[in-house]
């Protein structure tokens, strides 16, 4: 393993392809949960002992540690019933989630989970991040496979697990290591080599483990001249689709059923974003959810890269100038090919959008970081879109 020192990323001025909405992404609350202090809920405001508080030995989560803690090792938050495997068995309230379109991270498999306080909800919002009350933790494990075509944690590697805590000075990224069946934490970010079969080929690269700066990059909102941190892929969009232990439900009435989701209404129309990968679906549907999760976090009017003006959120209209039609991307120069605008209606070839995604070096490519390699398949998609959108959108050569 190789550490590396944080960087500071400026390359996310430039065009990408991605963007969230302009409303307030607010997911603070200002009273902290009511439950008293127990094996099942997390302390309300309570400080605890720095120095045994990550040591205890609760018989659930330890809330504790979790409200007050950066302890070294993730076992010792105790949110999984095998310390060894965070890819199931979460403890108490912690549930399983999945996303319809994900973030391309060189093929990882994803395992989310999201803890509440007892007795608390998640409000719904129908065009941004939805609201998580304090003490809510999501972790998401990432585990690389042996070979990009076959399924089944008998085939992957579990490489790091990263934790967002909602704390009552707000959201913190906790990033996990794993070597020997142990996760240990880690803030100045890693690079670890990997091999894998792809398409009948040896593929090698380091998959780079983020540095706490690097996690407020992606996660870091500025309303009104102040930071905080913030989750990403909690939208509507991205979980309104079907899973297996719902009873027939969407996963988001399934939560509402559960009364886990407060604010969503029985009669309410809910947007679906499929996976790029999915022929069934509707191509434009396809191509912005995956443009929304693996871009919108920055390119929106409270993120990184809102200096560029790209504002490529799903519900942003995908014909209009702020998504990129025929718009000229500041502070880059179009690369080898001399591109200038994002998006040309009609031509792919000729479109920033496609470019950057094609493009690995780290000078150039979007997102500039989360992946070492290209998402083919995805680039082939959109590259569809664009191509069946309609000239007559936008003359980019007046």
């Amino acid at each position: 393993m190789r550490i590396i020192p944080p960087l500071i990323l400026l390359l996310f001025v430039a065009a990408c392809g991605g963007g969230g909405d302009s409303s307030s992404n607010n997911n603070q609350v200002d009273t902290a949960p009511t439950t008293p202090p127990d094996t099942t809920s997390p302390p309300a405001d309570n400080p605890a002992d720095p120095s045994s508080v990550c040591d205890a030995s609760p018989t659930g989560v330890n809330w504790d540690a979790l409200m007050n803690e950066d302890c070294n090792e993730l076992s010792q938050y105790n949110l999984f019933a095998d310390s060894s495997d965070p890819t199931q068995g979460p403890i108490g309230t912690g549930m399983a989630y999945q996303l319809s379109s994900e973030l391309f991270t060189n093929y990882a498999q994803k395992y989310r989970f999201v803890f509440l306080p007892e007795a608390s909800q998640i409000t719904y919002r129908a065009e941004d991040t939805f609201s998580l009350p304090v003490g809510s933790v999501l972790t998401k494990t990432f585990s690389l496979p042996s070979d990009t075509q076959l399924s089944g944690r008998e085939h992957q590697t579990v490489i790091e697990t990263r934790l967002l805590i909602h704390r009552q000075s707000g959201w913190t990224t906790l990033a996990y290591v794993w070597e020997q069946g142990v996760a240990t934490l880690n803030v100045v970010g890693a690079d670890i080599a990997h091999t894998f079969n792809h398409q009948g080929e040896q593929v090698s690269f380091d998959y780079h483990v983020p540095s706490r700066a690097e996690c407020k990059l992606c996660h870091q909102l500025n309303d009104n001249d102040v930071s905080r941190i913030a989750p990403i892929g909690l939208k509507a969009q991205l979980l309104n689709h079907q899973i297996e232990t719902s009873n027939g439900q969407t996963q988001l009435r399934h939560w509402q059923s559960l009364g886990m989701l407060a604010g969503l209404a029985n009669n309410e129309s809910i947007p679906h974003a499929p996976n790029i990968t999915d022929d069934s679906g509707d191509l434009t549907a396809r191509a912005k959810g995956y443009i929304d999760i693996n871009c919108a976090h920055c390119h929106r009017s409270e993120g990184f890269a809102s200096i560029s003006g790209l504002r490529l959120g799903f519900h942003v209209d995908h014909t209009s100038y702020p998504y990129g039609v025929c718009k000229q991307p500041p502070g880059w120069d179009g690369g080898e090919k001399g591109l200038s605008y994002d998006i040309i209606p009609g031509d792919a070839e000729h479109s920033i959008m496609v470019y950057r995604q094609e493009l690995n070096g780290a000078k150039d490519r979007m997102p500039p970081i989360g992946r070492a390699m290209v998402h083919t398949e995805a680039i082939t998609v959109i590259r569809q879109w664009i191509d069946m959108m309609s000239p007559s959108i936008g003359d980019c050569q007046a």
